[in-house]
């Protein structure tokens, strides 16, 4: 079973540190608590803050601390019925078994330091990777992917075969961030720090990345991402599959479009 963050060396942690002057250091939070605090929700690698670009804070030192784990290379097993798994023994799969949500048998995994709100339900064969946090009442509908840090509000519902990116490295990067009462389509993909306003609709089959374009029919306008700000789909906005004319003779003469 694997997330959509690679699990990197022990060096690239140290390099990130080393490299990045606003980084903390290494081990400014509690490594005997942080799975607890990820999982209890009081610890979350973004969290809302509206003095903050695009609404929310990132906050890399729990990033540092989650890559801090994968510098234990020790492997463990785990059995289910005739099953045999393995992985890293500092980040092990969560145990489900006492909780206020519904986790349906077949294939579902959620690694430990990830959260899951009350009355959560999760379909499966889905993944929840470690620092990903999903609010009360979300639905996680079959072959979802939600990455390392990843935030899912409250009330969302994730149709089946979403993809939602996660990101460890760099710390500071953004995670993908989707708020409370959004709709994503079957068979999307928010990747790249995309941001998700509140009561959005992305419709089915919808891919969007750091460097995708969203053309406003409304008010006229283009909405994109820059480098201090992602892609925000605005609150309450419906997102559809769409394509532009290509330029050039040869695209003219063969009616080319481009998505």
């Amino acid at each position: 079973m694997t997330g959509l963050a690679t699990e990197p060396a022990a060096s690239a942690v140290r390099a990130e540190a080393a490299t990045d002057p606003a980084a903390p250091a290494p081990g400014s939070l509690d490594p005997d608590t942080l799975l607890d605090e990820l999982e209890a929700g009081c610890l979350r690698a973004a969290e809302p803050d509206p003095a903050a670009p695009g609404g929310w804070r990132i906050r890399p030192e729990v990033k540092i601390a989650i890559l801090e784990r994968f510098r234990d290379r020790t492997s463990a097993s785990w059995e289910v019925g005739p099953l045999t798994f393995r992985d890293r023994a500092a980040v092990p799969p969560r145990d489900l078994r006492d909780g206020p949500w519904r986790v349906v048998p077949g294939g579902t995994a959620v690694r430990r330091g990830a959260y899951l709100g009350a009355d959560v339900v999760v379909m499966p064969p889905s993944y929840i990777n470690i620092g990903g946090w999903i609010g009360e009442a979300t639905m996680v509908d079959s072959h979802v992917l939600v990455g390392s840090c990843a935030q899912v509000g409250a009330r969302v519902h994730l149709a089946a075969g979403v993809t939602i990116g996660g990101v460890l490295e760099p710390p500071g990067a953004r995670p993908v961030m989707v708020e409370d009462d959004v709709f994503v389509g079957a068979g999307c993909a928010l990747l790249d720090g995309v941001l998700v306003g509140r009561h959005a609709v992305i419709g089915a089959g919808v891919t969007l990345t750091g460097t995708s374009r969203l053309y406003d029919l409304v008010r006229e306008r283009v909405i994109f991402g820059t480098p201090d700000a992602p892609l925000a789909v605005p609150p309450g906005g419906v997102v559809v599959p769409g394509a532009r004319r290509a330029a050039g003779a040869f695209a003219a003469a063969h009616e080319l479009s481009i998505a």
